[in-house]
């Protein structure tokens, strides 16, 4: 409107300046399509502004329409990204406890595999023992001797009332048959190393041969040991100790006890190395 309001003074300008020249009824003609013209732009004006206020309206619908899918959309994100935290914190979880559990596995694993390595040196500890009865038997039966576990050792037990005279360290004729069957029985089985053990009771002795009972009892587990290499038992596998009256087995005191007590017992000597931590143990002393 304002560009027609500046528009009209120049048109009627020269329309005025003519005077007279120009008819009334021609300026009235003009006059009313000015108006005309004048209301059919009002009008086109009108309904721009309609437009432009009806876009504002659309701009502003769209505005707000685009702020609550910007919320909508920010509340996702959020909680996918919570959520996704919480998975990888659960997966964190299981990959820790999936390595707990392989780590326990492996560890019940080893245990059995350890119980049953220990359940077949049992086993073959039992066989050995068996067998050993099983060989000397016939000198079980005749009382000559007995096959017994001491403090985890298998032990070939012979009284020396039969194989020595009291103070002596020369084998009696019974004793020497006995001893050469022991060896023919020992010098059987393979792989396996013996240490002969001589123990007195508690009655000193004190002569020029046996200055105590420790002279006494080493003195009977060496003669022992030649017995038993002359029986066909390998000298390397076999040694000799004596513990003289400091391992009695029954009560000194009694006849019988003292009787028990003065013995020669062939210990069975174990193989270190199928105990568990041998291998370390080994490496520890360099092999």
């Amino acid at each position: 409107m304002r560009r027609l309001d500046l528009v009209l003074p120049f048109v009627l300008i020269p329309l005025l300046g003519a005077g007279c020249m120009v008819p009334k009824k021609k300026y009235d003609a003009l006059q009313a399509e000015l108006d005309d013209t004048r209301a059919q732009m009002t009008e086109q004006l009108a309904a721009r502004d309609g437009q432009i206020t009806s876009l504002e309206d659309q701009l502003k619908a769209e505005l707000e329409s685009y702020g609550e899918l910007d919320a909508e959309y920010q509340a996702l994100q959020k909680k996918y990204e919570d959520e996704t935290a919480a998975l990888r914190a659960e997966q964190a979880e299981l990959l820790k406890d999936r390595s707990r559990l392989r780590q326990s596995v492996d560890e019940i694993k080893s245990a059995l595999d350890e119980l049953a390595n220990r359940k077949r040196q049992a086993e073959e500890r039992v066989a050995a023992y068996q067998d050993m009865l099983s060989r000397f038997q016939k000198l079980i039966d005749a009382g000559r001797l007995k096959v017994k576990i001491v403090d985890g050792r298998m032990i070939v037990e012979l009284a020396t009332d039969i194989l020595f005279a009291s103070g002596k360290a020369e084998l009696s004729k019974e004793g020497r048959e006995s001893l050469a069957e022991v060896g023919a029985v020992l010098a059987d089985i393979p792989d396996r190393a013996y240490q002969v053990e001589g123990h007195t009771d508690d009655v000193p002795i004190q002569t020029a041969q046996f200055p105590s009972n420790w002279e006494l009892g080493s003195a009977r587990a060496v003669t022992v040991v030649r017995t038993l290499i002359e029986a066909g038992v390998p000298a390397p596998r076999l040694s000799a100790a004596s513990y003289s009256e400091h391992h009695p087995v029954a009560d000194n005191a009694t006849k019988e006890g003292k009787s028990a007590n003065r013995r020669i017992e062939i210990v069975v000597v174990p193989d270190l190395s199928q105990l568990p931590g041998f291998e370390e143990l080994e490496a520890l002393s360099g092999g």
